[in-house]
């Protein structure tokens, strides 16, 4: 059962910066388009980004395009995401997922594209 893995969150000041890790203990990983999303109390889960299984081409949510960077490395079947200018509206539980349904991205697609759902990390932003 494949399952991923998400870390780095904590506590951080605005403008400050994080760097979150998906890992999974399988090769799996390089197959698949993967998203990150987050969900904040009381509001949807939202995808902010994602980044393609073979050209590394990313996509980035118009919220976080900009000062957020998403990388991956197959061979340690990881995927980062850099998290710089943080805001208190991007105070949320971050998540990582594979998208079963295509490789590339061109937008971060639908939440039913997504599987191997880790159990979040989460991220506050504040003074």
């Amino acid at each position: 059962q494949v399952q991923f893995v998400e870390s780095g969150g904590g506590l951080v000041q605005p403008g400050g910066s994080l760097k979150l890790t998906c890992a999974t203990s399988t090769s799996a990983l390089q197959y698949y388009a993967i998203g990150w999303f987050r969900q904040a109390p009381g509001k949807e889960r939202e995808g902010v980004s994602c980044i393609s299984s073979s050209d590394g081409s990313a996509f980035y949510s118009d919220s976080v395009k900009g000062r957020f960077t998403i990388s991956r490395d197959n061979a340690k079947d990881t995927v980062y995401l850099q998290m710089n200018s943080l805001k208190p509206e991007d105070t949320a539980v971050y998540y990582c997922a594979a998208n079963l349904m295509r490789r590339r991205c061109p937008d971060v697609g639908q939440l039913y594209e997504y599987d191997y759902w880790g159990q979040g990390t989460q991220v506050t932003v504040t003074v």
